[in-house]
């Protein structure tokens, strides 16, 4: 069957046989631009994927970024001894009693646009600005969220500061891996000053695994922008999912650096002191030791004892919960290299740590008034920044069988600005509030119960918990053993208890890594070392192009008819790359060869479509949507005949990106080829 790009073209060249005529698209049909036209020279019917081993640059050392939506940070690692860690220096300023191998994601830029500060540092310092100065800064925090929100990203979105000021998004995040790149070359100027920066550094930034190509496309090109890498050297930066990330973490872990949170106390339904996995294990791992087979598995692939006690097959979910979003995926264990496949396509949702702050300022607005809540924050952005870390600071003690009640700090500017516009004070609000479980404290602070701090988490830890047991109902996802609780708000007490008490009756087993909050990042630095320990992913969508085929009469709508020159041909057929849920081998490709249109055409279009469903048929079918274009930019022809040249397109879907390759076929030369999922 003969298989025509869609796009609307006068004169598209598809050969000389009288079978394959000049064929355009009807009006309204999807179009490119007219300089793009091509022609396929293969059929409809998808080649045979190609399995290609994946090819590597060398380079020295590993940098990633978990750029998270509460925390950052980064580690590396030298490919001499690529398990060492190292985490990144302690950071200056911070909070008494949290550690600092994180800091805070957030950005502070001079009312003039640049850059002032990242991290701690940016937080403090716009915290003791005064007033009516930190209205012209800009503060950005938890701004992550908004790439993965956006509906319509591209690449002028903007994010606006806490002061109500906007900016380009790209600049924002471009500053904060700005930052990131020169504290972490520093470091190791510092620890090895003879190592050359050109071309000997591996960038890993980590990206939730429910991101859409272009939410992955916007933080490469910001990487870009920050100077992490040239798009000439775009192989020098990787997309690491984040429980991917941890998943590879975690089966390098030891029995002893995870802790088993089924240990229960009897008749109670409360959780008991938790201990360790190790001696859960301890039986499985002395009948280990008597296996010789075994045991050299175990020394040969690297892995943890954990992972050396499951065998070939073995399947078990990773829950990264962080502070944007809950993101799952599953695994399943491959013998003998340790490797993974994926058994399901990413899932999850935005059920972050966030949301339960979202929740704490729905409660301060049912209390002082919705209207004060929004003017407050705009007015006197620090002393809002200033609450959020006085409640951050008691949310991560709220356990779901805590006695005593917490207080939280008010801003004197918040008590001040409350009276001033209201006319009466915050205990005299309280007082009529329909809110009973929130006090006004002799001390001058609010005191909210501990059930009325449990109940902030609710919302968001229902919805966690929802997406595990639906994942789980799946039946790709039967036999799972394990669940890896991970990421910042695994650290949660709350949230454990829960994720425990509604699981643990399925027999699975939740675990959590000791160093719970860095597992993504740690899992990152593994990740560059090794890209090809995930073998296999999952498609999250249908991707494929539109194109016009032959006309056939009973099967294809009449609506969809085109007659030119005699010939009877279908448009907007969906020609499928790859399918939802398809399972795609870490350097499979999908090949297909085009010709241009006319002679000394430098460039080729051609409109991506995806969908969530398996079966679509046309490119006008409900839910299926362009989301992008595949270009070729082509160099003179040499003298060739134009209208026989062949442009071969590889694509890769097996990988965290999706990725194209192209060559001439006359010279043999490689084609400059990109997918561009942000222009509209």
């Amino acid at each position: 069957m003969l298989a025509v790009p869609d796009m609307g073209l006068q004169g598209l060249y598809i050969g000389s046989s009288p079978e394959r005529s000049p064929v355009p698209s009807p009006p309204g049909s999807p179009r490119t631009q007219e300089s793009c036209g091509i022609a396929p020279l293969t059929p409809s019917q998808s080649p045979k994927p190609e399995a290609r081993a994946p090819q590597h640059a060398p380079f020295s050392v590993v940098v990633a970024i978990d750029f998270g939506t509460t925390s950052s940070g980064y580690a590396f690692s030298f490919a001499s001894d690529p398990e060492a860690i190292h985490m990144m220096r302690k950071w200056e300023g911070g909070d008494p009693g949290v550690a600092h191998q994180k800091t805070p994601t957030c950005l502070l830029l001079t009312p003039e646009g640049a850059f002032h500060s990242f991290g701690y540092t940016a937080r403090d310092y716009y915290h003791d600005l005064d007033p009516e100065e930190a209205r012209d800064w800009l503060y950005f925090e938890k701004f992550k969220m908004k790439i993965h929100s956006a509906t319509d990203l591209t690449l002028k979105t903007q994010l606006e500061a806490v002061n109500g000021k906007k900016m380009p998004a790209l600049e924002v995040f471009a500053h904060a891996l700005r930052f990131f790149k020169e504290h972490a070359l520093q470091e190791l100027r510092e620890q090895c000053p003879s190592l050359p920066e050109k071309d000997t550094v591996r960038w890993v930034l980590t990206v939730p695994a429910i991101w859409k190509q272009p939410a992955k496309q916007f933080m490469r090109e910001a990487a870009y922008l920050a100077g992490l890498v040239s798009r000439e050297d775009a192989e020098q930066l990787l997309i690491a999912l984040e429980p991917e990330a941890a998943s590879v973490y975690c089966r390098k872990l030891r029995l002893h650096q995870l802790l088993d949170l089924s240990s229960r106390a009897p008749g109670s339904g409360r959780l008991g002191e938790r201990r360790s996995i190790d001696s859960s294990f301890r039986q499985a791992r002395e009948q280990l030791r008597r296996s010789r087979h075994s045991r050299t598995f175990l020394v040969e692939s690297g892995i943890g004892e954990l992972w050396a006690e499951m065998q070939a097959g073995d399947r078990y979910v990773v829950a990264d919960c962080g502070g944007g979003t809950v993101d799952l995926t599953v695994h399943q264990l491959e013998q003998p290299h340790g490797t993974l496949k994926e058994l399901y396509k990413a899932s999850g949702g935005p059920y972050g740590a966030v949301g339960v702050d979202l929740a704490f300022e729905q409660l301060l607005g049912r209390i002082f008034g919705e209207d004060f809540i929004t003017t407050f924050k705009r007015q006197r952005p620090a002393a809002w920044v200033d609450l959020t870390i006085a409640f951050e600071a008691r949310k991560r003690t709220a356990g779901p069988h805590r006695a005593g009640a917490l207080n939280i700090s008010l801003p004197f500017s918040f008590i001040d600005f409350y009276r001033k516009q209201r006319g009466h004070n915050v205990e005299t609000a309280l007082r009529r509030s329909s809110v009973n479980f929130v006090k006004w404290s002799s001390q001058g602070m609010l005191r909210m119960s501990c059930e009325a701090m449990n109940e902030l988490f609710q919302p968001t830890v229902s919805g966690i918990i929802q997406h595990i047991e639906a994942l789980l109902a799946r039946p790709e996802v039967q036999g799972v053993k394990l669940l890896f609780l991970v990421g910042g708000f695994a650290e949660s007490a709350v949230l454990q208890h829960a994720v425990q008490a509604a699981l643990g009756a399925r027999g699975l087993r939740v675990v959590v890594p000791h160093d719970v909050g860095l597992t993504i990042l740690k899992g990152a630095v593994l990740f560059g070392q090794a890209p090809g320990v995930v073998r296999v992913r999952r498609s999250p969508l249908t991707y494929g192009v539109g194109v016009l085929n032959r006309f056939v009469a009973g099967r294809h709508p009449p609506e969809k008819l085109l007659v030119r020159d005699g010939r009877r041909w279908c448009t907007d057929v969906f020609e499928r790359f790859v399918a939802a849920e398809q399972s795609v081998a870490l350097g499979e490709e999908v090949r297909r060869s085009y010709c241009p249109a006319r002679p000394g055409q430098r460039r080729v279009l051609i409109n991506l479509y995806c969908c969530a469903a398996e079966d679509a048929r046309f490119i006008t079918d409900p839910g299926v949507r362009k989301c992008g274009a595949l270009s070729l930019e082509l160099e003179p022809s040499d003298g060739a005949s134009p209208g026989r040249r062949e442009i071969r397109a590889a694509m890769q879907f097996g990988d965290t990106e999706i990725k194209v390759t192209a060559v001439d076929v006359s010279t043999n030369r490689s084609v400059r080829a990109a997918i561009d999922f942000l222009s509209h």
